[in-house]
């Protein structure tokens, strides 16, 4: 068969099958306008393709699989668009939320806490954490800055965040 017969015949199978592309399409997108854009694409990408020789039901399954695979790419985009215009809203005009007085008590409660355990805690390790976690410092950093370990800074900040949990978790129940 030629390339010419070949092209022929991929215009034939196509327009047979067009009305059974736009439903399976319109199944898949929900929309007919966007099935029809998409069963177009899909000619344009069937018709030149290889010109070796094929039987009809591989190109019509072809066709189909090209149909799905553009309104599976159709539909990731809208949900990705759908994503980023989620949060439309600025976020200056959201309103805060104003905690209860049950709520401030509980947390300058835990505020208390969380400073009554630092104070207790011996000064590297109470370094080692506040220049961690309340400073933005890395733990090299906290290392060079007391003369000690990565790892022994590592261990101050782990120990003390565990003994800070666990008080906070004590006193919640």
């Amino acid at each position: 068969m030629t390339t010419e017969t070949q092209s022929e015949t991929r215009v034939d199978i196509f327009l047979a099958h067009r009305p059974a592309l736009i439903a399976y399409a319109v199944r898949l997108l929900g929309s007919r306008d966007a099935a029809e854009d998409i069963v177009q694409d899909a000619f344009v990408r069937f018709l030149p393709s290889s010109a070796r020789s094929v039987s009809k039901g591989q190109l019509l399954a072809y066709l189909y699989r090209t149909v799905r695979n553009l309104s599976l790419d159709v539909l990731r985009r809208r949900k990705v668009s759908a994503i980023d215009h989620q949060d439309d809203v600025p976020f200056w005009s959201v309103p805060a939320d104003v905690p209860t007085p049950e709520q401030s008590t509980l947390l300058c409660d835990d505020v208390r806490r969380i400073s009554q355990i630092l104070s207790e805690l011996p000064v590297e390790a109470r370094v080692a954490v506040e220049m961690h976690r309340f400073g933005g410092y890395t733990l090299e950093e906290v290392a060079s800055h007391l003369g000690i370990s990565t790892a022994s800074a590592h261990r101050y900040v782990s120990l003390a965040m565990m003994k800070i949990a666990t008080a906070l978790l004590v006193n919640a129940t």
